[in-house]
């Protein structure tokens, strides 16, 4: 088929690979425009248009898709069809409408639940036993489109959002080639009435651990908010981010060290952290972070005092 490309960051990259190695024309590539990134600030081309450019494919990055001229410029590749892909822009109604069989949306949840910008992270927040994708045609609402093709997935005891994307990523792009091959032949469920969230952006002010809450939670948000923008905690004066945790048995005052191994008690219960990350660092399993930043038992996390 005759496709336009839309998706932007690195979860969108293994669609684009697969659409290319099953032998569909790729028309042209739609991301998001480069931003000032990194210590310099200067523009960085995002993961799909640096992607598309090695594969020599057209990249147009518009603003926005509102301006007739757009649109106009949209219609004429004269595309079969549209795969988006965390794009990142409202489509028009004009750009649904262009392509011959319309637009085509990979959604990284088990629609109607979580709708929107979030649904990995909320999923795992959540503590949903399952997530998946859905392959859907789009229209005009946030994600209400009717689903072609879906697959589930369980969620890990312990994993987090950025392993759990990667999964989901190779997923979509298996799915979705599986959809264009045989597209004559799904027919659309639309999504039932019943069972609709909405998969709320991830705000910062959600990152900080309150150690009153049962591990369970606490576990969750580490796991749910890892790599980014990562959960965090105070150690004495420090900011350390939380990425890796998992549930174990223990309890002692909320926030405090149970061992010298990285278990804190919590509310209810506790977790060891198994990889966290200090300022100015990279991201380290608790083992080599323990070596270089001890965090002795009774310590207490989460105030500014440190230790009893």
């Amino acid at each position: 088929m005759r496709v336009i490309f839309m998706g932007t960051p690195d979860f969108s990259v293994p669609v684009l690979d697969a659409l290319v190695e099953a032998g569909h024309e790729i028309a042209a590539v739609y991301c998001q425009p480069p931003r000032p990134a990194g210590r310099g600030k200067k523009d960085r081309p995002t993961p799909v248009h640096a992607r598309a450019e090695a594969l020599g494919l057209e990249v147009r990055h518009p603003e926005r898709l509102k301006s007739l001229e757009e649109q106009e410029r949209f219609a004429a590749l004269g595309a079969d069809v549209a795969v988006v892909v965390a794009y990142g822009l409202i489509l028009p109604q004009a750009i649904l409408d262009a392509p011959s069989k319309g637009c085509l949306n990979i959604h990284a949840s088990l629609l109607p639940r979580w709708r929107g910008a979030a649904p990995i992270h909320r999923a795992i927040m959540s503590g949903d036993p399952e997530t998946g994708v859905c392959i859907m045609q789009m229209e005009a609402g946030l994600d209400t489109g009717p689903v072609l093709l879906r697959e589930a997935t369980p969620i890990g005891r312990t994993e987090t959002t950025g392993a759990l994307h990667d999964r989901l990523s190779a997923m979509g792009a298996g799915l979705i080639v599986d959809a264009l091959s045989r597209l004559d032949q799904l027919p659309p469920q639309e999504q039932p009435e019943a069972g609709v969230t909405y998969a709320a952006k991830i705000d910062k002010a959600e990152a900080a651990v309150d150690w009153s809450r049962p591990a369970e939670e606490i576990s969750r948000q580490v796991r749910g908010l890892a790599p980014f923008p990562g959960a965090w905690t105070l150690l004495g004066e420090d900011r350390i981010k939380l990425l890796g945790a998992e549930v174990v048995p223990g309890e002692g005052a909320p926030g405090e060290a149970l061992d010298n191994g990285f278990v804190i008690a919590c509310g209810a219960g506790a977790v060891r952290i198994t990889r966290a990350q200090r300022a100015g660092k990279g991201a380290q399993d608790a083992e080599t972070f323990l070596r270089g930043m001890a965090i002795p038992q009774g310590t207490v996390l989460g105030s500014t005092s440190g230790a009893h």
